[in-house]
């Protein structure tokens, strides 16, 4: 069990970037959705113990982060968003630095850990090739494998798939969902579809706080009977917005499409159709949600 407690950071330049963030995360994957700016990527920071938070509590499986950040980093596997190589050093020579670094001691152990890992990603016939002439996707699932070395008890995965293409991301999601059965995974992301796929719990973050927590199934089920959709000019949008909590708009057939929240049909020509979890993401952000925490 990872447990965040009561988490704020604010940086030098005045940005309170946390704000109070607690959360409990058990075993499998567990989606941080949010826009850009959010407090993601600093919370992650912090998480992999990168940099310390001005407050609040970091506990896994009972032991207090903070308190041993080094212990903690033993225990660790981090995917950064971006993240570099040395030019002209193979897949399997790179893994088997960072194995050591890691604390893969033993030569054999690591040998053999490295050609799993690298089976496991799909690279082991890519093993001798230099990791800065990979394609991104190759790239991301290197980054899963080193991330997995020393077989981490967690494992921060930081906008995993931004830039793939739809096989390889495809293949990413199977990949983390296996890893996801054995260990705790949070995964930081402002791409809802990889929540909804990957994802039995989640919360949405804004503005350095939480919006909203619980299974993605059960926040849909939240809004149902609650969404209506129209047909409008584009001209007449402000109008909406300006009235009504709009939560999407989209153009069809050279109009415009809008989706509102409401508790019952907002005016003549609004149908009703069934919340996704686009639908939960954007009310969050708007602070129209009635979903409460599961």
């Amino acid at each position: 069990m990872l447990t965040l407690s009561d988490l704020s950071k604010t940086y030098p330049n005045g940005v309170q970037a946390l704000k109070g963030i607690t959360l409990s995360v058990d075993n499998g994957l567990f989606g941080l959705l949010g826009p850009n700016g959010a407090g993601k990527s600093t919370l992650m920071r912090t998480l992999a113990t990168l940099q310390e938070p001005d407050s609040g509590r970091i506990v896994l499986d009972g032991q207090d982060v903070l308190a041993d950040p080094q212990a903690h980093r033993l225990r660790l596997g981090y995917l950064p968003q971006e993240f570099g190589v040395y030019p002209g050093v193979s897949a399997a020579a790179l893994l088997d630095h960072l194995a050591l670094l890691k604390g893969v001691a033993h030569r054999r152990q690591r040998a053999e850990q490295v050609d799993a890992l690298l089976h496991r990603t799909n690279l082991y016939e890519h093993r001798r090739k230099a990791v800065d002439t990979f394609s991104g996707g190759m790239r991301r699932r290197f980054g899963i494998a080193q991330a997995l070395l020393g077989d981490p008890r967690l494992i921060i995965v930081d906008e995993p798939t931004a830039g793939l293409d739809p096989e390889e991301r495809h293949r990413f999601h199977d990949l983390l969902s296996e890893i996801g059965e054995r260990v705790i995974v949070v995964l930081s992301t402002h791409i809802v579809e990889d929540v909804r796929e990957l994802c039995p719990r989640m919360a949405i973050l804004s503005e350095g706080r939480v919006l909203l927590e619980g299974e993605p199934d059960r926040l849909v089920e939240a809004l149902s009977g609650r969404v209506w959709r129209k047909t409008v000019d584009r001209e007449t949008v402000a109008t909406y917005r300006a009235s009504l909590p709009v939560l999407s708009t989209q153009r069809h057939a050279g109009r415009t499409r809008i989706q509102v929240l409401a508790d019952s049909v907002p005016e003549p020509g609004f149908e009703p159709v069934p919340p996704d979890l686009e639908d939960v993401y954007f009310s969050a952000l708007a602070g129209g949600s009635a979903a409460r925490p599961c």
